[in-house]
C-alpha cells in the first residue's frame, strides 16, 4: 500500500527542508500524529524518532530511522512496529518565482509505502480508503504548515 502527495509552496527549499527534516514537526502537519519525539541523533542519517499516531481510532507507535538525508533534495525514513514497516520519502525541488510570485518556491513530493506483517497483511486491502484519507489530510496539513513558515 502506498500514498503519494505533492505540495507546492512559495517558500525557499532550504526553509522547507529544514522544517520537514525535523520529523517532530509531524505534529504540526499530519493530523494523525499524536506525538513525535527525537530519541537520538542530530537530524541526519541515523537519527531515531518515536512517532505515536492515531489511525482508525487506535493509537500506534512507530520507531523511525533516518536512512537518507540529502539537504534540500531528499529525506527518507524507515518506521517499524510489530505489524508494519513504513518507508517515508520526501523529495524537494526548487522552483523559481513566476507571475505574481517573485520569490523562490518549493515542490515537495511525499511518498509513504506501508508493508504489513503477519495477520495484518490479510486486512491491509480493506484499509485502502482510510489510507487515502490519511494522505489527503496530511497533504492539506503540510500545505498549511509550510505556507506559514517564516
Amino acid at each position: 500500500m502506498e500514498i503519494e502527495r505533492t505540495v507546492t509552496v512559495d517558500q525557499p527549499v532550504d526553509r522547507v527542508f529544514a522544517y520537514l527534516s525535523d520529523f517532530t514537526t509531524t505534529t504540526d502537519w499530519d493530523p494523525g500524529t499524536v506525538r513525535t519525539e527525537r530519541v537520538s541523533g542530530e537530524g541526519g542519517v541515523g537519527t531515531r524518532y518515536r512517532n505515536i499516531s492515531k489511525f482508525l481510532g487506535r493509537e500506534t507507535e512507530l520507531d523511525y530511522l533516518v536512512v537518507e538525508h540529502e539537504p534540500d533534495q531528499r529525506l527518507a525514513l524507515r518506521g517499524e512496529n510489530a505489524t508494519l514497516v513504513a518507508h517515508d520519502t520526501m523529495t524537494f525541488v526548487r522552483r523559481a518565482g513566476s507571475g505574481t510570485t517573485a520569490g523562490e518556491g518549493t515542490t515537495v513530493t511525499y511518498r509513504a509505502e506501508f508493508e504489513f506483517k503477519g495477520l495484518a497483511k490479510l486486512v491491509a486491502p480493506l484499509l485502502s480508503p482510510a489510507f487515502k484519507k490519511l494522505g489527503d489530510d496530511a497533504e492539506q496539513g503540510m500545505r498549511e504548515a509550510l505556507g506559514q513558515l517564516e
